[in-house]
């Protein structure tokens, strides 16, 4: 009998899983698996996920909040600040951009951003997607290589 009650918790639990799948459209399966496996384990705990993103990003957290206000998904909000991140653009464009285009999904979004399907910096936002899955919550304050933690070009306006 606690086989049978087991068997049907799992069964339950992986069709939930499976539902709570989103389509970010990115243009790479592997990509949107990432930010899916980043959102489940962001709704775990969202507070800790949010200091993560603030510390690791360098961005205050009203800034988070600002786009959580927006009723975008912790993986969007985590796409948000890498596209920013990579692009050199303020997050503020990212979300215009955002906007304007969200049904065109977020792979159109990146390009807009000149984040390009094959491009080194869209491989480094799969490889960071990726390293944020890996890590789950807990990271480190980003390091850009300048001596600065975050980005500065990341808040919002």
């Amino acid at each position: 009998m606690k086989f049978r009650h087991a068997l049907l918790a799992l069964t339950f639990c992986s069709s939930y899983v499976s539902m709570a799948q989103l389509n970010f459209n990115t243009g790479s399966p592997e990509l949107d698996s990432d930010l899916n496996s980043i959102n489940v384990t962001a709704k775990v705990d969202l507070g800790v996920f949010k200091v993560d993103l603030s510390a690791e990003f360098g961005v205050p957290s009203k800034d988070i909040d600002a786009m959580f206000s927006l009723k975008l998904e912790p993986a969007e909000v985590y796409l948000v600040l890498e596209i920013s991140k990579i692009s050199g653009k303020p997050s503020s464009d990212v979300i215009t951009c955002y906007k304007t285009n969200k049904s065109k999904g977020w792979g159109y979004i990146a390009k807009e951003m000149g984040i390009k399907p094959g491009s080194p910096e869209f491989h480094e936002l799969k490889g960071n997607s990726k390293n944020k899955k890996a890590k789950g919550n807990s990271s480190k304050p980003a390091n850009n290589g300048n001596g600065n933690n975050g980005n500065s070009k990341n808040k919002m306006h």
